[in-house]
């Protein structure tokens, strides 16, 4: 039974080129200030995934390479980029030129959001067709609007990534029933994120179907980070069980 579930839980969830992705949590670390800790959560946590980015509008500092080394194994990473800072597609467009040209980063982490940091989705169709036509992997970050999705999907986006709630609300899954509805028509991975502030938001995004979750906020926020990165993979590898198991459903109230 053990070797069955961690079949179930580390079977790759998208593959691009060489990269095949099995951690089904993703941590963002842009609101660090510390390379330690970031070295700490990101083993805490059991990712795959190292995300890094730029501010090409210069309204944000992050830390700096240079000093993650010290910290990080870089090199046991997948690298992708993100555009979190962007605030228009034109910025987003040009970190992801930035990243690229100087880390060679092709896999992007699509964000383009308003003043209210909620996702444009507009912008972000618009800035993923012009990505896409330059041999970009795109990850973009939307309302969970399906006919949007739809339209990312079929212009070929490696996975959709859909708002639970606002972006650091910690409010959970605000619609499940219209995120799971865009879930299972997708036929490209999804990762859900935006809004989940504890472990059993993460499992319930996982039980929805979700192929994956990223969470941030939910961690810097935390009176102990480390703590809840480590109740995040262990939530999210038991949503993902639960998912799998096809669970009951309520039958209503009981007399």
């Amino acid at each position: 039974m053990a070797i069955l579930e961690r079949e179930l839980v580390d079977s790759p969830w998208l593959e691009l080129g060489d990269h095949c992705f099995r951690s089904r949590l993703i941590v963002g670390i842009e609101q660090y200030t510390s390379a330690s800790l970031v070295g700490d959560i990101l083993q805490a946590s059991g990712t795959e995934v190292f995300i890094t980015t730029v501010d090409p509008d210069r309204h944000r500092s992050s830390l700096l390479l240079s000093d993650l080394a010290d910290y990080v194994p870089l090199d046991r990473y997948i690298w992708i980029g993100t555009t979190s800072f962007a605030r228009s597609a034109r910025s987003a467009l040009r970190t992801a030129w930035i990243l690229r040209d100087n880390y060679g980063i092709r896999i992007m982490k699509l964000d383009v959001r308003d003043e209210s940091n909620r996702p444009d989705n507009w912008q972000t169709i618009e800035c993923a067709r012009e990505l896409l036509a330059e041999g970009f992997e795109i990850m973009p970050f939307i309302l969970p609007v399906p006919e949007d999705a739809r339209v990312l999907e079929e212009m070929g986006c490696a996975a959709l990534r859909l708002m639970a709630s606002p972006v650091a609300s910690g409010r959970g899954i605000v619609d499940p029933c219209g995120l799971q509805e865009i879930i299972a028509r997708c036929r490209v991975p999804t990762i859900v994120e935006g809004g989940l502030g504890s472990a059993v938001h993460a499992a319930h995004a996982m039980e929805l179907g979700a192929s994956a979750v990223l969470v941030n906020t939910a961690l810097v926020k935390a009176r102990e980070p480390l703590l809840m990165a480590a109740a995040m993979r262990q939530a999210v590898d038991a949503g993902r069980l639960a998912y799998e198991s096809g669970p009951m459903r309520a039958d209503g109230p009981v007399d």
